[in-house]
């Protein structure tokens, strides 16, 4: 019973999934779902991201957290609009709770939103919110042992952001063994080390957010033809 009724959970987000992906895809707008353990650096990866694109891409920004908007804060202070979602507790956002927020947002002028999901290595990867790629920031200081831990949220993820690498030095994580381990679970996986303290690397991640935006407004374009 207990799997019968997870599978109707995950049924009924996906239909939302769907629901929110169709209404940003006849946009153009291209969203990221960003996953990552609490502290690996989603929200420094962020400030960077708007910071470099935000006079060439129109952003905006969903933040999940437990209870606190202390991440929203930091983000609207980069000059972008963000929504906060607080999920009580939960360990996750769902599809339900991306679709709730979305009027809050002017869909019409924006090119990019990125969600920041809860930071959770397992639920958030169970759960579809209605965007097209997953990336998942992993830090140094977590240990390279993580990937196969934790395999679904690197499988499913278009890129991974290996952060901190500035700490590398003082840390025992082999930056070798975790490519090896996470190209092993996602071989078609794009992965970027870099910092977020440094600035190190960071232009490649941006690439990489630059080219996914643009193929979704060419798609959007061929359809509206």
């Amino acid at each position: 019973m207990e799997i019968k009724v997870m599978a109707n959970i995950l049924d009924k987000n996906d239909q939302l999934a769907a629901e929110v992906n169709a209404q940003l895809s006849r946009r153009g707008i291209f969203a990221l779902n960003l996953l990552g353990s609490p502290g690996s650096g989603k929200t420094s990866l962020l400030e960077r991201t708007i910071a470099a694109l935000k006079d060439e891409l129109r952003m905006a920004v969903i933040e999940g957290d437990l209870f606190t908007d202390k991440d929203a804060d930091r983000i609207a202070r980069q000059g972008v609009p963000v929504v906060q979602i607080n999920t009580g507790g939960g360990c996750h956002l769902d599809a339900n709770m991306v679709k709730g927020v979305l009027d809050r947002l002017d869909l019409e002028n924006l090119d990019l939103l990125i969600i920041e999901n809860v930071g959770n290595l397992v639920c958030p990867a169970e759960f579809n919110i209605g965007e097209d790629m997953k990336a998942t920031v992993l830090s140094v200081t977590e240990g390279e042992d993580k990937p196969l831990k934790y395999p679904l949220v690197f499988k499913q993820a278009g890129a991974v952001v290996v952060n901190k690498i500035d700490l590398l030095p003082y840390t025992s994580f082999d930056l070798a063994a975790a490519t090896e381990d996470i190209t092993s679970i996602n071989p078609q996986i794009t992965l970027i080390p870099a910092s977020c303290r440094t600035g190190e690397g960071l232009e490649g991640w941006f690439d990489w957010l630059r080219g996914r935006v643009a193929a979704k407004k060419a798609a959007a374009g061929r359809q509206g033809n």
